[in-house]
């Protein structure tokens, strides 16, 4: 296994490690994933509701959709099963780092804290929970790269093993593929196994990247067609200073002072695009099952043209609103190009047209029968008056009265 380079590979995952200060939660003790050196922070009671929670208000969503039957892979440093709220929410996946293991093997916190966004469970005295609690964890596990001082340490895979991941995670079941993280190259390998996913109806959710103060170099997979790229803003409403810009952004959520789940029984903050993209995921995971009719273009579709408007521009089509995604039927293709011409619910139902066709003809063919109803009435009304009265005359003219 190879070190990574100072210029990680996967620079979006490394660089989205870079959490504000640690706020634990539920019991006081903290256990480490298996396998990892040192086990996160004591924890302690978290009481006040996070912020994205506030603007969200999962609660709010739960009597329409939860997320239940749809799979999302968590294609990142894995996922601890063991939290808590992550109890039975999190599938056998597979590691890409060390052969032999299902995924769950997480080191750094990263993959447990992108999922537990996505599906973190309700529980009694915890002030955070997931926006699609119910939906299933796919863990895929390939990097456990982290930043201290602006330098990545740490291992990870290359994109030929990224590319793998991700035809994994579609070939063994998810709806939704979430990667936050970042290539700032475009590997053929990782853009033909996202081609893979797209044809495949699967919903592709990518971070846009940390590095905008650096210039905005193209992220990848974010960039790639098809992909909902997913920018971070702020509890203002306004972009955080790191979020890229750029056309590969289609909109942001929220990836600042964001509590997520850590390792074991605790609870960390953090921020990065790596955080904002999994609420876009998790709303995915809501329309999947509250519309299942719907292709994952059109899911995708739906929840760009369903955003809300961003203060400064810049921000794709605007920011995730995951209640007008589910609940409103209008809008139209916006951000970059959707070949959807609409939504489903805008869209002709052939039925209809062949139903209002028939009507159409049927209409038709009465208008044609009541007249010809007419004119045999009118020839009846002739045969029956007007020639007993000219036999009688012997059809002779009336004399002039």
């Amino acid at each position: 296994m190879s070190r990574c380079s100072p210029r990680p590979l996967l620079a979006g995952l490394a660089a989205a490690l870079l959490a504000g200060p640690m706020t634990t939660a539920l019991p006081t003790t903290a256990l480490a994933a298996p396998g990892c050196a040192a086990p996160p922070a004591p924890v302690r009671p978290v009481s006040t509701v996070p912020w994205p929670q506030q603007r969200y208000a999962p609660e709010r969503l739960s009597p329409l959709a939860t997320g239940s039957g749809v799979t999302v892979a968590v294609v990142d440093s894995g996922v601890d099963r063991r939290h808590p709220q992550l109890a039975d929410r999190v599938l056998t996946g597979t590691d890409l780092l060390d052969p032999g293991g299902d995924g769950s093997r997480d080191c750094v916190g990263h993959g447990t804290g992108v999922a537990s966004i996505i599906a973190a469970a309700p529980r009694d005295g915890i002030a955070f929970r997931g926006l699609a609690p119910n939906a299933r964890i796919l863990p895929v596990r390939v990097s456990e790269q982290q930043v201290v001082d602006g330098r990545g340490s740490g291992r990870t895979v290359g994109p030929d093993g990224f590319a793998r991941a991700i035809r994994w995670a579609v070939d063994n079941g998810a709806d939704v593929v979430n990667l936050s993280v970042v290539l700032y190259a475009d590997h053929p390998a990782v853009r033909a196994a996202v081609a893979y996913a797209v044809a495949r109806d699967v919903v592709v959710v990518a971070a846009a990247g940390n590095l905008h103060g650096s210039g905005d170099p193209r992220p990848y997979p974010a960039a790639y067609d098809g992909v909902l790229g997913v920018g971070a803003v702020g509890a203002d409403g306004t972009r955080a200073a790191f979020s890229q810009t750029g056309s590969y952004l289609d909109l942001v959520a929220p990836g600042t002072d964001v509590l997520i789940a850590a390792p074991g029984q605790g609870h960390q903050r953090a921020e990065g695009t790596s955080y904002a993209a999994p609420f876009v995921a998790a709303t995915a995971a809501l329309l999947r099952q509250y519309r299942p009719e719907l292709t994952a273009e059109e899911v995708a579709t739906r929840i760009v043209a369903t955003t809300d408007p961003a203060p400064d521009g810049g921000y794709g089509a605007g920011v995730l609103n995951p209640h007008r995604a589910v609940t409103e039927t209008g809008g139209g293709p916006t951000g970059r190009d959707r070949s959807a011409a609409a939504l489903a619910d805008d869209r002709t139902d052939p039925a209809l047209l062949a139903q209002q066709a028939r009507r159409a003809t049927a209409r038709e063919r009465a208008l044609l029968l009541a007249t010809a109803g007419g004119l045999v009435v009118v020839f009846v009304v002739l045969v029956a008056v007007v020639v007993p009265r000219g036999a009688r005359r012997r059809w002779r003219p009336a004399d002039p009265g």
